[in-house]
């Protein structure tokens, strides 16, 4: 929706500015930044990422983030297709940064785990740690959910040729919901 451009822009970044989503009405709130930050924004299907086309070239960025998205990517192969790509797209010396949800960290959250059958799956159809949760925001709604640990970010990284400079846990009454990173080119 904008909100990370906003307080980029707030804090008096002026760089150039890409936002990436697939949602059609969070791009179109996003739209609406400070006066004078230079920001864009465009429809992206990241699951389908190496088929997309862009408006840029491979190493082109200073800076990559990924809050709270690659723990909505389901499987492995396409989240580390995505993550060679953001490695491609930064220059020599580019950060990414990504935040991972840790609901598995929360008693209330995982009260929200429900079976995949109501998606019409079954265990054999998912990954090890993937997970179907009840989210209602609104009115009915289920929310597929991969769990990351420290060291499965690290073999995504590794295989992804990224280098881990800095992991912390933030985020919820506990400080401990979101699990952020920070990689290396």
């Amino acid at each position: 929706n904008g909100w990370f451009a906003r307080e980029l822009a707030h804090h008096g970044h002026r760089g150039s500015y890409l936002g990436v989503d697939f949602s059609l009405p969070l791009l179109q709130e996003a739209e609406s930044q400070p006066q004078g930050f230079s920001a864009t924004f465009q429809q992206v299907d990241l699951t389908a990422l190496e088929s997309e086309t862009f408006n840029f070239q491979s190493s082109s960025f200073d800076l990559v983030t990924a809050f709270a998205v690659l723990h909505h990517i389901p499987s492995v192969e396409i989240r580390l297709g995505i993550l060679k790509t953001v490695h491609q797209l930064l220059k020599p010396d580019g950060l990414f940064i990504h935040s991972n949800w840790q609901f598995l960290n929360s008693e209330k959250l995982t009260t929200r785990i429900q079976d995949w059958s109501k998606a019409d799956l079954s265990v054999e159809n998912v990954d090890p740690n993937d997970y179907l949760l009840d989210w209602r925001s609104g009115g009915k709604g289920l929310r597929y959910v991969h769990h990351f640990d420290e060291t499965e970010l690290q073999e995504l990284a590794n295989e992804s040729g990224f280098k881990i400079k800095d992991v912390f846990y933030s985020d919820g009454e506990t400080g401990n919901l979101g699990l952020y990173q920070i990689w290396s080119k």
